[in-house]
């Protein structure tokens, strides 16, 4: 547990120098001032809101015990046994199986899953796919994912507008053309690079704690093969509309090949499983 967190504070350290850097370039000192204060307001507005406009992107619907009370009952368990307050629960009219969590802290914490996921898994395997889900929360993974999501964002949103209005050095001068061309390209790989291993080194522990939570590490080992098999071949809408909250998920929801896989938001299914399975052993 510890080693991940201080490999994600080393990587959220680069985003922000990331960050810092491309304003540099845009406009020198000054640049770089306007860069990371921009980054700072962002981090504050997805510190506050950040979960409602996933929900709302998502078009997520709250449940209760009356609209859904075997998949209500089953969170609140999972949430006694993680020493958790009770999170807001959620349902998604999507045909991919997926789920995820969001929200800044435990105390404010909500967690969606698709009826397409209720209606492939059982219910020994949904329940560890939310166990999971409880575990971001409780390792609060949730505000650090949504945070590394907005900061990589905005260095996109930056880089291009470096195309449009050029770069400046720290006299104010303009700056080489190429240079802007080059930081417009690879800051927002860059950044998606650092998102990405933030995520997958993320999923690790999520799995392993939602193991714990669970008491069954087969479930969630059988529930992952399972959505693994079915999610590729079922587009989800609003994860493609908005890629940058791929990392979410308890599987990557957007479709793709081969060349897809190298920058994706979570380790190999066959990687997580292997892990689970020897738990249990």
């Amino acid at each position: 547990m510890l080693g991940n967190w201080l490999k994600t504070t080393i990587l959220m350290a680069a985003i922000v120098a990331l960050f810092g850097t491309v304003g540099a370039l845009m406009g020198g000192k000054s640049g770089m001032l306007l860069a990371l204060l921009f980054g700072g307001a962002m981090n504050f507005f997805a510190y506050w809101f950040s979960d409602q406009m996933v929900l709302r992107m998502y078009n997520a619907r709250e449940v209760d015990e009356t609209s859904a009370p075997q998949f209500y009952s089953m969170v609140r368990e999972l949430a006694r046994r993680a020493a958790l307050p009770m999170p807001k629960v959620y349902l998604i009219d999507e045909a991919q199986p997926n789920a995820f969590a969001t929200g800044r802290n435990p105390e404010n914490a909500a967690v969606a899953a698709t009826t397409g996921i209720l209606q492939l898994l059982s219910a020994r395997e949904i329940r560890g796919v939310m166990a999971h889900e409880l575990a971001h929360v409780r390792h609060r993974d949730i505000l650090i994912s949504t945070i590394s999501a907005t900061m990589a964002g905005a260095i996109s949103a930056l880089a291009n507008i470096a195309v449009f209005f050029g770069g400046r050095d720290s006299e104010g001068r303009p700056s080489n053309p190429m240079a802007g061309l080059l930081v417009a390209l690879l800051a927002p790989l860059a950044a998606s690079l650092i998102q990405m291993a933030i995520s997958r080194a993320r999923e690790f522990e999520a799995d392993r704690g939602g193991a714990e939570i669970c008491g069954d590490p087969r479930a969630l080992a059988d529930a992952l093969t399972r959505i693994d098999a079915y999610a590729r071949g079922i587009p989800l809408a609003p994860a493609e509309a908005h890629p940058e909250t791929a990392q979410m998920m308890i599987m990557n929801p957007l479709s793709g090949g081969a060349v897809a896989g190298l920058f994706s938001t979570h380790p190999p299914t066959e990687e997580r499983v292997a892990r689970l399975r020897a738990m249990v052993r």
